[in-house]
């Protein structure tokens, strides 16, 4: 007689086993990236209107929409290059752009733009004449010590960082006398203002001083404000001092966030418990002598001695406790003593032949075994 045996599945069958694996996963992984999308805050990181962190702005953003101001953050350079007539926008000092990217900004026509710690690129195009001083400002609170009307009204602030130089036309607040944190000018009909840190309007340092007054005097000039937070999207990278874009753009963390949590539900389901052990019936016989005969010659070619003398002893054991009714866990003493008294043997000897050492050859393995075969011979017929 003849037995085959399958050794794999077909296609077929490989789909009909894992379609309802996938489709679950296929769900799950879906459900969690709209969730994702849905849930997730428009911008993210350090001075973020979204960001509830010390570093983030979103105590700012929530007293700008008290007062009547329609707060619109954003990382994506399109919404700062639309039309801003009547409109502030907000560049955070994050990312980085070309001058191309500053010039189609520029071209916007916003109402007013305020420059939070702006590049070398971005004062030549939007606030030209205001220059980036070598020296930084401690972070103290200093008067205004300018006739800026938001910057009178809000009285001493917490600032400091980077500063600034700029024209006798412009406005220059909270500095040394020289060099000023805050500088008011006006291009082409446009107000621009270039502030030179951005840890006075934080969550963190918000409530300080005169704060929230000069945060609120600057950027409440009109009822929409767009909060840029600009990334590495651009429109060219032609600049010799820009490196260009990122090799992994911010988007991709969405991406990676939903393929980490399919990986996670693979795993959960792969790596579910076990089921019962199901017998499979073998292509071939095997007779248990054969089986005991295998593992005798494994133990003989690497000189077990010791694991066959223990195996010798547990099955010896396993039919001495059988045979008297003794506990699996009975202590060696009990053990010896019951069998002494069944079978009139010396508890000395009894305790060598059941626990004793290894033996140190074949033969003494040997005459092991003969013992503990007489021993079970003499309990089953006393």
């Amino acid at each position: 007689m003849s037995t085959t045996t399958a050794v794999g599945r077909t296609g077929a069958e490989s789909w009909r086993a894992l379609r309802t694996p996938l489709l679950v996963t296929g769900l799950v992984v879906l459900g969690a990236i709209v969730i994702l999308i849905a849930g997730a805050a428009r911008t993210s990181g350090p001075f973020s209107p979204d960001s509830a962190k010390p570093t983030g702005a979103m105590a700012l953003a929530r007293l700008l929409e008290d007062h009547g101001v329609d707060v619109t953050g954003t990382d994506f350079l399109g919404e700062a290059t639309e039309s801003g007539a009547g409109k502030t926008l907000l560049v955070a000092p994050t990312g980085s752009l070309s001058r191309s990217d500053w010039q189609r900004i520029s071209e916007a026509q916003w109402s007013h733009v305020v420059l939070i710690r702006p590049s070398l690129r971005a004062l030549e195009t939007l606030a030209p004449g205001v220059l980036d001083a070598t020296e930084s400002l401690p972070e103290d609170s200093r008067d205004p010590g300018c006739e800026l009307p938001a910057a009178v009204k809000a009285g001493t602030a917490t600032v400091g960082g980077t500063s600034y130089s700029a024209p006798d036309a412009a406005h220059t607040c909270y500095g040394d006398g020289i060099n000023n944190t805050l500088v008011r000018t006006e291009v082409d009909g446009r107000i621009v203002d270039v502030v030179g840190t951005s840890r006075s309007f934080t969550n963190a340092e918000l409530a300080l001083d005169g704060n929230a007054a000069l945060a609120l005097n600057l950027l409440g000039t009109h009822s929409e404000l767009v909060w840029y937070l600009p990334q590495y999207e651009t429109s060219g990278y032609d600049d010799e001092e820009n490196d260009g874009p990122p090799l992994v753009p911010p988007e991709v963390r969405y991406i990676a966030w939903a393929l980490a949590f399919a990986a996670f539900v693979v795993a959960l389901w792969r790596g579910r418990r076990l089921g019962p052990v199901v017998p499979e019936p073998l292509p071939v016989i095997v007779h248990a002598a054969e089986t005991t005969e295998g593992r005798a010659r494994l133990y003989r070619r690497s000189r077990a001695r010791d694991r066959a003398a223990a195996a010798l002893r547990e099955s010896a054991l396993g039919k001495l406790h059988k045979a008297h009714g003794i506990p699996r866990r009975a202590e060696p003493a009990a053990v010896v003593s019951t069998v002494a008294a069944r079978t009139g043997r010396d508890p000395a000897m009894l305790y060598e032949l059941l626990y004793g050492q290894p033996p140190v050859d074949d033969a003494a393995l040997m005459f092991l075994s003969h013992e503990l075969d007489v021993l079970t011979l003499e309990v089953r017929h006393p």
